[in-house]
C-alpha cells in the first residue's frame, strides 16, 4: 500500500480509510480474502490511520497554542503506531 496522501484539514481520507477497514474486515468473513491477506493490509491501513490521526492532533494543538498548524508534518509510523483517538 502506498504512503497514504494527506490534505491538512481533510477528513475525508480518514474516513476512506476506516470505510477500507470495514470492507476488509467483511470480505474475509464473506471468504473474499483469505486471513493473512486480511491481516496484511489491515496492518499497513492501520499504519495509516495512526498517521493521520497524529497529524490531525499535531494541527489541532498547533492551532490551540498559537502556532501555524500547516507546519504540523507526517511522522514515520514507528512513531505513531497503535496510536490512540
Amino acid at each position: 500500500m502506498a504512503q497514504a496522501t494527506f490534505v491538512p484539514g481533510r477528513r475525508s481520507r480518514i474516513s476512506e480509510m476506516v470505510e477500507h477497514e470495514h470492507t476488509l474486515r467483511s470480505d474475509l468473513a464473506a471468504g473474499r480474502i483469505d486471513g493473512d491477506t486480511e491481516r496484511q493490509r489491515l496492518a499497513e491501513l492501520e499504519r495509516a490511520l495512526d498517521q493521520c490521526w497524529d497529524l490531525l492532533r499535531q494541527r489541532r494543538a498547533k492551532s490551540e497554542y498559537g502556532e501555524n498548524p500547516d507546519e504540523a508534518r507526517v511522522r514515520p509510523s514507528s512513531q505513531v503506531e497503535d496510536y490512540r483517538t
